[in-house]
């Protein structure tokens, strides 16, 4: 009678356990490997350079080919003047969304000729290209789903920084709006109503801003905020002056029943280092930014799973 006793308790205890130990897809790390897919043509215009039209696809390695995977598309950081699809923290990124289920595109996008990283007007000018590219690489997908097996309904758009801005202004904004903000004696008002004509179903918005806080009033779109709270670069609660942080863009959207969810760094700078410096990436950085996309993928899973 022990004996049976012992054997049941070691099954309970066991199939107990091994419950807790399952990875849920699309939150917790459900696959080992990644594939990566690189330099794939998203947009044929021509008149723009082959480098700037390209995109870097990760997947699970193991993924069923039943299983249609949300789609996010990231931009890179880089102030509007730098950066690429290649940085570090973009494969890492790549990565982590992939081992949860998620299918990740990296993007190339057109940068800026001018001086946006010191001029407003030159920063708004790139940031109308970029949501130009960001729209071909959306319909580029659209029309490629079977082959890169996604689902259509939950693309998200995300990224650090300027391609977190550029993410924001896609949906929340249209070309007149970025036009009217470009016409200094504002002599011709935006009568353009349609905003989120992609159907983006959430924005990933790693310390990044949107030019107008009331824009957001459009679209309803879910949006989950990581920054830092010494972000010199693109202040936390920076409200109207230029742009709006990510502190004033949570408090909006709660105030508009937006899902919504931000996740503030105490005492970090730009890009979560203590002290910013584009040129370094440690081992600490790394860390949370890996912090950075689970505080992502719990609030996408949440929001998904309430649909």
């Amino acid at each position: 009678m022990k004996y049976y006793l012992y054997c049941f308790i070691s099954f309970f205890i066991t199939t107990a356990c091994s419950g807790q130990n399952t990875p849920v897809l699309y939150k917790d790390i459900s696959f080992n490997k990644v594939n990566i897919q690189k330099n794939i043509v998203y947009s044929f215009a021509d008149s723009i350079k082959e480098k700037y039209r390209c995109l870097d696809f990760y997947q699970p390695a193991t993924n069923s080919a039943l299983q249609k995977s949300p789609l996010i598309i990231w931009m890179h950081g880089g102030g509007f003047k730098f950066g690429t699809k290649n940085a570090a923290e973009i494969k890492l990124w790549g990565d982590e969304f992939a081992k949860r289920g998620y299918a990740f595109a990296a993007i190339n996008y057109r940068l800026s000729k001018k001086n946006p990283l010191f001029k407003f007007k030159d920063l708004v000018e790139a940031c109308y290209d970029n949501v130009e590219d960001v729209n071909n690489a959306i319909t580029f997908f659209k029309a490629n789903a079977s082959r890169f097996n996604i689902d259509t309904g939950k693309i998200i758009l995300g990224g650090n920084s300027a391609g977190a801005v550029i993410a924001l202004q896609t949906v929340y904004s249209n070309s007149a709006d970025i036009k009217y903000i470009l016409d200094s004696n504002k002599t011709v008002a935006n009568t353009n109503n349609n905003y989120n004509t992609q159907k983006v179903a959430a924005i990933i918005n790693f310390w990044g801003a949107l030019f107008n806080k009331d824009w957001l009033l459009r679209a309803k779109v879910p949006i989950v905020s990581v920054h830092g709270s010494k972000d010199r670069i693109v202040p936390v609660n920076n409200k109207g002056v230029v742009f709006f942080g990510s502190q004033s863009i949570h408090e909006k959207a709660d105030s508009l029943h937006i899902p919504n969810s931000i996740k503030v760094y105490e005492g970090y700078a730009h890009e979560l280092h203590k002290h910013f410096n584009p040129l370094v990436y440690p081992r600490k950085v790394k860390q949370r930014h890996k912090e950075a996309a689970q505080f992502a993928c719990d609030f996408l899973y949440n929001f998904f799973k309430g649909e």
